[in-house]
């Protein structure tokens, strides 16, 4: 009998429209692959077309039959049963395989020894993991929020602890099945950088049918594995937050809206009983604030009932005007939610850090009513970085979002300097949202820079003096840096410390030692409270060229104005004596 890498086992009932695809995906697996279908009472054609398959591939697809309908926990077992590989991946008969994913999965396993191989779901949807990871804790990484079967496990793990699929249920069995394997696997890898699985469109939608009181009776399964398996402490507080944030406190979003009044009543209680034996201060602890607030509301259906409304509200918002007003800058706008009249909130403007930034968000009061809102952000100890400007409206406790966006995006506010930092408000480029940049980081920051004075000095110094503007007003001192030159051709950059004077005026001596032939062009280099900034220099009066001997070496350096836009550059020639000599003779 040849060696099986992976036994794909596909339960099959009612999916003739999708089960070539299927079948054809998995044959192309460039591994020693088994298919093991099971048909589970299809009355579509799909049991012939997987006779089909199996009389032109024999000893690849073999096909197992229940008398009848049966469920997919009890067509999964059965083909589990007669699985001979070392790996087993679960398949189900309206999706697909993208190419090379077995391959990829097992080379994966037998690097690492991994009982457990997720692979990255094609489509829309949040990513999981941004690159390949050999060894995910089960810890301390998202891998459990993933409880789908659709992975590679392996073989002998499952034989071991006796993991199978629960064949009384007919919705969650993966889900039980895959939370048990997880509290048995030494080693958990991702394959991140691949489309694996390409699931059925239709997934969504069968998941949301789902009646909220019979999937909170069949999540007592799972979490009761993780409690027999996991000893109480961290491991298994984040295994149950898990359960209590996707399976439990979910249904008391939309789905509970939905529900009649007995059945809003059974959610409650069906989640009170949960809370009983499970909730944990380490769990609750992991929760987010308006979840907590959701389990404080348990015994108020009517509460929970707003709460529900204000989670399925929308949040409507306009920014119709932002200005300076001196160094604040002032916010005009509307802002609710669409979830009813009588939906009582409050209204602040909310900055949060673009970014793994270490300071929190910055929250600021406004005047609301009617709709409308106005207020002011003082930014003046607000640290450097980038910030996203956000509505915040505040109901029954849970504070909703919105970023903050005008009709027109033409209109943003010119930079404003607040002591020695530049603050740029602006736009984002794709949404047209509302941003704030405090020194430089991602907008540009207009300044000004000209020379005022110019001209030789002893030792054959260029002497500069010159002003410089930020959004047009004068920095404060220590705002001016250095004088750079960047030599045009290869890039290399030549820095000289200037003199900072007050009003933004700046004075500067430059040698030339060590500059090589080229055309050097001047930048000046400022600091408004982030990266350095560089503004190209107006050239001003004229200077005239400069020439002297040092050693054997002409040397000549000819400041000029760019043609155009007038900006100073400095041609630089060295020239040794003999190749002077040599055209003075020719």
């Amino acid at each position: 009998m040849r060696q099986i890498d992976v036994s794909v086992v596909v339960p099959v009932r009612d999916r003739r429209p999708h089960l070539d695809r299927c079948l054809t995906s998995l044959l192309v697996q460039r591994v020693a692959v088994e298919i093991v279908a099971v048909d589970d009472g299809s009355a579509d054609g799909g049991g012939e077309l997987l006779d089909l398959y199996a009389a032109h591939h024999p000893g690849v697809v073999k096909v197992l039959r229940l008398d009848r309908p049966m469920g997919a926990g009890r067509a999964r077992n059965l083909g589990l049963a007669n699985a001979h590989g070392r790996y087993v991946f679960f398949c189900d008969a309206d999706d697909h395989l993208g190419p090379g994913t077995l391959e990829r999965m097992i080379a994966m396993a037998d690097r690492n020894g991994s009982d457990i191989v997720l692979g990255r779901g094609a489509g829309p949807g949040p990513v999981m993991f941004e690159a390949d990871t050999d060894r995910a804790p089960l810890g301390d990484s998202p891998v459990y929020n993933s409880l789908s079967c659709c992975k590679l496990f392996r073989r002998e793990m499952l034989t071991a602890h006796d993991i199978t699929f629960a064949e009384d249920l007919r919705v969650g069995e993966d889900i039980v099945f895959t939370s048990h394997a997880y509290c048995h696997a030494g080693v958990i890898s991702v394959v991140a950088g691949h489309d694996c699985h390409h699931p059925s469109t239709g997934v969504a939608q069968k998941n949301g049918d789902r009646d909220p009181v019979h999937w909170l009776r069949m999540i007592r399964r799972p979490m009761e594995l993780v409690a027999g398996h996991v000893p109480p402490g961290p491991l298994r507080d984040h295994l149950m937050r898990r359960h209590f944030r996707h399976d439990a406190l979910a249904h008391l979003g939309a789905p509970f809206l939905a529900a009649g009044d007995v059945a809003r009543k059974e959610i409650a209680a069906e989640i009170a009983a949960l809370c009983e034996r499970w909730l944990t201060d380490g769990v609750r602890e992991r929760l987010s604030a308006p979840e907590r607030r959701k389990l404080a509301a348990l015994d108020d259906i009517d509460q929970l009932v707003r709460l529900a409304r204000v989670e399925a509200s929308a949040v409507t918002r306009r920014l119709t005007e932002v200005a300076w007003a001196g160094d604040l800058l002032t916010l005009r706008g509307e802002a609710a939610l669409d979830g009813g009249p009588d939906l009582d909130f409050t209204v602040s403007v909310l900055l949060r850090p673009r970014g793994p930034a270490a300071h929190g968000e910055r929250s600021f009061p406004v005047w609301s009513g009617g709709g409308r809102f106005a207020g002011v952000i003082d930014l003046r100890d607000v640290p450097s970085g980038v910030w996203n400007v956000h509505v915040a409206i505040t109901c029954e406790g849970v504070t909703r979002l919105g970023r903050l966006r005008p009709e027109r995006t033409d209109a943003a506010p010119g930079p404003r300097l607040l002591g020695d930092r530049a603050a740029v408000p602006y736009f984002t480029r794709v949404q047209g949202n509302l941003s704030i940049d405090l020194g430089g980081h991602v907008a540009a920051v207009p300044c000004a820079a000209k020379i005022t004075e110019a001209g030789w000095g002893r030792g054959n110094r260029l002497l500069l003096g010159g002003r410089v503007t930020v959004g047009g007003a004068a920095p404060g001192s220590g705002t001016v840096r250095r004088l750079v030159w960047r030599e045009r051709r290869s890039g290399h950059e030549r820095g000289r410390a200037v003199t900072d004077l007050p009003g933004g005026g700046f004075a500067v001596s430059q040698g030339w030692e060590g500059f090589a032939g080229g055309v050097w062009d001047a930048f000046l280099e400022l600091d408004l409270g982030g990266p350095p900034v560089r503004c190209r220099i107006d050239a001003g009066a004229p200077v005239p060229p400069h020439a002297w001997w040092r050693w054997a070496v002409r040397r000549t350096v000819r400041p000029y104005s760019t043609s155009g836009r007038g900006r100073l550059s400095v041609a630089v020639r060295n020239v040794p004596v003999r190749r002077a000599v040599r055209r003075l003779l020719g």
